[in-house]
């Protein structure tokens, strides 16, 4: 092979790494799918050297016909190693929607006609908000329950000896609130959030910030 030829080869050859790398995720599950139907494999030699495959990727190749047996999900989770990232807020934002989304309810006047289009409305329009207060009630009951088993140590409890109890009590307002439409519950479900918050952050060291926490997240509307 000619030098000129040769300087060719290792041209492509470095612009087929970089764009195996840049596209990964896609590559490899286009290399499965093509393994699995045309049920040949493809050459280990040149994904190795791209750095594509490890050991687990190979063996995922050998074993396709495994694969279509397990369900695809996807999975969510907080991180589990000390980053320190914690914060009451999001799950006060969550509990102003559901609040919010109470009120809007309650607001919505039943329809006069009885008339297809305008039922249909209505029953549309109370369920989007009735979906949107379930998700926010259960996402603020995931961020209560982050701060509850990640961010406060077993030392806390020295100084808030009913730290379970007001988490364990939030908690069950999460709950309520996806069962009910009921205005007093729903602010019950701020006002236990935002207890927890002072006591996050004088936890922190820094009570001061549960007053900007306060002005910031009672004005969301």
């Amino acid at each position: 092979m000619q030098k000129k030829d040769k300087l060719k080869l290792q041209e492509k050859t470095k612009a087929y790494k970089t764009y195996i790398h840049s596209n990964k995720i896609c590559f490899l599950r286009l290399l499965f799918d093509l393994s699995f139907f045309s049920k040949r494999f493809y050459p280990f030699d040149f994904l190795i050297s791209c750095d594509i495959l490890d050991k687990g990727h190979i063996f995922l190749f050998k074993n396709l016909s495994i694969m279509k047996f397990f369900p695809q999900i996807t999975a969510q989770a907080h991180c589990d190693i000390p980053c320190g990232i914690y914060e009451p807020t999001p799950a006060k934002l969550a509990a102003k929607t559901v609040v919010r989304m109470v009120q809007q309810i309650k607001e919505l006047e039943l329809p006069k006609d009885l008339d297809k289009d305008t039922i249909f409305q209505y029953i549309n329009s109370v369920t989007r908000r009735i979906k949107t207060k379930e998700d926010h009630a259960e996402l603020c009951k995931k961020e209560l329950e982050i701060l509850w088993s990640d961010f406060f140590k077993k030392e806390h409890l020295e100084k808030f000896a009913n730290l379970h109890e007001i988490f364990w009590q939030a908690v069950k307002l999460c709950s309520r609130n996806k069962q009910e439409v009921n205005t007093d519950v729903a602010q019950k479900l701020v006002d236990a959030v935002d207890e927890i918050a002072k006591i996050f952050y004088e936890v922190k060291g820094v009570p001061e910030r549960f007053k900007a926490y306060r002005e910031i997240t009672d004005q969301v509307f």
